[in-house]
């Protein structure tokens, strides 16, 4: 793994999806097959594999502490290209000094992850009403989650944390995006554990190499992810779970 400190020039960006997105580190260490963020790669440079390289944004709070006092207040996300609670937040803490800043300053947050790392700023989240912590789960099948994630963190600990998360009184969702082989009962893992889901299917090619590799060719389908999202929905609705299926 390649890790590098760097001074960035901005951190509070506007965003496609919510109003602004915060990413205090560049790259991921999980090195998902099927990463969106990928394409960051055209920008900075980095010719290592994706995966095996991070830049860390060490003047990450310093610059929203200015920022947050110039924009217009708004619903932030972090993060989108990077996850906040990746092994190296541990020792830089920029999530967590992101987050205080902004509950300062009562702004509205949404929070992505795939990492239990999250529970360590529980004091935060919990006196914050308007934040709320959601995680990436894909598959009930930890062993498809080892051949699409491998560098993440096992399913069953996203599950307990999202469970903790919710009995600490934080407001919780998971995001399965993209559904992978496993993902049809993912309803009844969650149940008691998230106030909302989301749904969506796999809307990028970087993997496809892993689903012939393995014969999954049939989970690639449109087929799969129409049917495995009705699926879903309606277990949600019978779970009383709120549901957002986009595909």
């Amino acid at each position: 793994m390649i890790i590098k400190e760097i001074e960035a020039k901005a951190i509070l960006s506007v965003s496609k999806v919510y109003d602004y997105v915060i990413n205090p580190y560049v790259g991921c260490p999980h090195g998902c097959t099927y990463c969106y963020a990928r394409f960051m790669k055209r920008f900075t440079g980095h010719k290592e594999p994706w995966g095996e390289f991070v830049d860390v944004k060490i003047n990450a709070s310093d610059l929203l502490q200015v920022e947050i006092k110039k924009k217009r207040k708004g619903r932030v996300w972090v993060s989108g290209v990077c996850d906040p609670y990746q092994p190296l937040e541990k020792k830089y803490r920029l999530s967590r000094r992101c987050l205080e800043i902004l509950k300062e300053h009562q702004w509205p947050v949404v929070v992505q992850t795939r990492s239990p790392l999250v529970l360590r700023d529980l004091d935060i989240l919990q006196e914050a009403p308007e934040f709320e912590v959601g995680f990436t789960v894909t598959t009930t099948d930890d062993g498809i989650r080892k051949l699409f994630e491998p560098g993440a963190p096992p399913i069953k600990d996203r599950l307990d944390a999202l469970n903790a998360l919710r009995r600490a009184g934080i407001r919780t969702y998971a995001m399965i995006a993209p559904m992978l082989p496993g993902a049809e009962s993912l309803a009844e893992a969650l149940e008691g554990k998230v106030d909302h889901i989301i749904v969506d299917r796999m809307n990028y090619n970087y993997a496809d190499w892993v689903y012939r590799k393995y014969s999954l060719e049939s989970k690639l389908t449109d087929d799969f992810f129409h049917q495995t999202g009705r699926e879903l929905a309606a277990r949600c609705g019978v779970l009383g779970i709120e549901c957002h299926v986009v595909c």
